[in-house]
């Protein structure tokens, strides 16, 4: 793919457009938490299709409300799930830059296998093409998937990125962009190493990229303030966004502040004391406050 058979007016807005990104693709295994935490337990739903529906009505509430809209926020990760059913009568994807001019995402992977060599790699995605192409047909302008990297093992973090760029490789073939998501535990015992390593395979693979190929970086946000510069910086990156990683807003604002270039991709820390019980009165302007926190964190920086 040519970047010329990208929307260009998505892309210019993920480039360079103030703002930052809302992660909203929790989906299977962090779904009942999720919905704890908005105040919905887990006797609410006797089978997993119910159980996404209320999700679906979750992320309908975010979505819909007066504060979430382009002008502060440049796209929204959506799971599966959300990208095949509608908001207010449209496709999910559609409603999102049509209405709210938000680009729309897409979560792709299946989640990360048990631990080996100090990183969780990804499953295997035997679906992806056939996911890729419904992707793209229905709008989405780029995808993420996630790995996780526990300790700093040189040699599993490397299979990490490897990983994570050969998949990539398959997402720009399909027309989209992808997000390549390695987080670092915030909990690593040696988090700035596993840090120093991981920019390092990653600057590797960026400048190997062939001409034209683009990706988005999603990092933990580093112990060492812009570590991930040169990353910013270089050429094939769209954007880096910051993960929040079980920080609360608060300190992952405050880390966010410190990294120049980087914006927020906040899922946990975006819906932070959001509550289904909420009249929409005070959901909303909780949301709007959230939002404009998590906007100048990603916009005005120390």
């Amino acid at each position: 793919m040519n970047t010329s058979d990208l929307n260009q007016e998505q892309l210019q807005k993920m480039k360079s457009r103030p703002g930052f990104v809302a992660a909203l693709d929790q989906s299977g295994g962090s779904t009942p938490s999720a919905l704890a935490a908005y105040g919905i337990k887990a006797g609410a739903w006797s089978n997993e299709d119910e159980m996404f529906a209320i999700v679906h009505q979750m992320r309908t509430r975010i979505i819909t409300s007066p504060g979430f809209t382009g002008e502060r926020i440049l796209g929204a990760i959506l799971f599966e799930g959300t990208m095949d059913r509608e908001i207010e009568g449209r496709p999910s994807a559609d409603y999102l830059w049509n209405v709210k001019q938000v680009v729309p995402l897409l979560k792709v992977d299946k989640g990360i296998i048990e631990e080996k060599d100090g990183v969780q790699l990804m499953k295997t995605m035997p679906e992806l093409a056939a996911l890729l192409s419904r992707a793209k047909a229905k709008g989405i302008f780029g995808t993420k998937m996630r790995s996780f990297i526990k300790q700093a093992n040189p040699a599993g973090i490397q299979k990490i990125v490897d990983q994570q760029f050969e998949v990539a490789a398959q997402i720009w073939a399909a027309g989209l962009v992808p997000i390549i998501e390695p987080e670092v535990d915030i909990h690593c015992p040696e988090k700035a190493k596993a840090e120093e390593l991981l920019k390092a395979a990653i600057l590797e693979k960026l400048n190997q990229l062939p001409a034209g190929e683009l990706v988005f970086l999603k990092l933990t946000l580093p112990e060492q303030d812009d570590l991930y510069l040169d990353c910013v910086n270089h050429p094939k990156v769209v954007r880096v966004l910051a993960l929040s990683g079980g920080y609360s807003r608060e300190e992952g604002d405050a880390r966010l502040r410190r990294n120049h270039g980087i914006v927020a991709s906040f899922s946990r820390a975006l819906v932070e004391g959001l509550t289904a019980q909420q009249s929409d009165a005070e959901y909303n302007a909780l949301l709007d406050t959230v939002i404009q926190e998590i906007f100048e964190a990603s916009t005005v920086k120390q």
